[in-house]
């Protein structure tokens, strides 16, 4: 039988069941007024863990049977997942969102953006070099060069990089600071100890499920 996509709205619910459903105690509406907040009623409360346990069962038979890597660009977190059991829970930085105008291009940009979706491991790289884009000379406020060799950048990426497609990687960085927030080009950024262990982790060909 094939394998039912893993759709975005699955992806959310991976979310949801690894930060976990909140306690009815913690379900409270906001009260700008300043009174005391009080708790859904337990007949709602009761209707929200029964739709809970509906979309848990739904998700559990989309979920990829093999183990796979997760990424929540909300919470800019990475995770290696087996079913349920979250392997590893790393701090990542995704897509600033921003965006840069083409030079020369009329109102063609280049937008920030870590891609939402399903996607798989295409490659695994040790060293990795960056071939910096034209986006990277623009943004600099630099001539993009004509010979490709200098276009090459050493050092910048980490000790490993995992491709998914279309110039996106699973790399590290230089900016551990920055880990946490949107600030990358679309990239996802790990610190070298996550880094090491998501590439150990993946094959090529694991599942990378995006949202």
């Amino acid at each position: 039988m094939a394998r039912v996509p893993f759709s975005l709205s699955a992806m959310i619910l991976v979310g949801l069941l690894v930060a976990g459903v909140p306690s009815s105690s913690q379900m409270l509406f906001p009260n700008p007024e300043g009174f005391q907040s009080s708790a859904l009623d337990e007949a709602s409360v009761r209707s929200l863990r029964s739709r809970y346990k509906t979309l848990s069962k739904q998700l559990s038979q989309l979920m990829p049977h093999q183990p796979y890597i997760l990424v929540d660009t909300a919470r800019n977190h990475l995770y290696v997942k087996r079913q349920q059991e979250v392997v590893l829970d790393a701090m990542a930085s995704t897509g600033s969102g921003t965006i840069l105008d083409k030079p020369g291009a009329g109102n063609s940009q280049w937008v920030f953006d870590t891609p939402r979706g399903e996607f798989l491991v295409q490659s695994k790289l040790t060293n990795p070099a960056w071939v910096k884009p034209d986006w990277a000379f623009v943004e600099e406020g630099l001539m993009v060069p004509k010979n490709p060799a200098d276009r090459v950048e050493q050092g910048v990426l980490g000790e490993y990089a995992l491709g998914f497609g279309k110039g996106y990687f699973i790399h590290g960085t230089l900016y551990t600071r920055l880990l946490g927030k949107n600030v990358t080009h679309g990239c996802i950024r790990l610190n070298d100890d996550d880094l090491k262990s998501v590439y150990q982790f993946a094959r090529v060909g694991t599942p990378i499920m995006i949202f």
